[in-house]
């Protein structure tokens, strides 16, 4: 199926040259003289190298068939991250390199999407947003809440992100998994 460059999206798969790519990340960039370009990062499925290329938004580029479908988290070990089909119970081994920047946010039973081209994962699409406890911050200082400061803080995963200042240790909160930033305090 051909679309133009500038809806290409992340964990899109491209046929570029009977090759096919997983696409990491696709920016559009609009100067205010010359052509709009849409730059893509990707990474060849075959031998997992990566690529970037730049195309005018209007390019058409070829999307490979690909088939979208609800995992759920297993475990992980030095294959790989084990998920398994709700439906039909089949496990899949996915590489790490597939799951690439995003593992730390998986979590056991967590449902995932993952991306099939002909029987081989070869992208993951996590929830938006996971709830995740933060295990380390600096104290609060009085009076800084009033206005919005953030501070570092280390997440139940490992991962730092920048909190506001009255979270602290044991705080429960929701963080984006696209970029690990705060969303808000969980409701739970």
């Amino acid at each position: 199926m051909k679309v133009i460059a500038s809806q290409i999206r992340k964990g899109n798969v491209v046929d570029v040259d009977g090759q096919l790519y997983a696409v990491l990340s696709a920016e559009n960039f609009h100067p205010g003289k010359g052509t709009p370009t849409t730059q893509i990062d990707m990474r060849r499925i075959s031998d997992g190298i990566k690529v970037s290329q730049r195309y005018k938004t209007t390019e058409q580029l070829e999307r490979a068939f690909v088939e979208d479908v609800d995992y759920q988290y297993l475990f992980e070990d030095g294959e790989g991250f084990t998920f398994m089909n709700g439906e039909s119970f089949e496990q899949v081994t996915v590489p790490k390199d597939v799951v690439g920047d995003q593992a730390p946010y998986l979590q056991e039973n967590m449902t995932v999407r993952l991306s099939m081209h002909e029987g081989t994962p070869i992208a993951i699409e996590l929830p938006q947003r996971v709830t995740l406890e933060v295990v380390e911050t600096e104290p609060t200082v009085k009076g800084q809440t009033a206005a919005s400061s953030y501070k570092p803080a280390v997440l139940s995963n490992g991962v730092r992100t920048l909190v506001p200042a009255h979270i602290s240790p044991g705080t429960r909160i929701v963080v984006m998994t696209a970029d690990g930033a705060y969303a808000e305090r969980a409701k739970d």
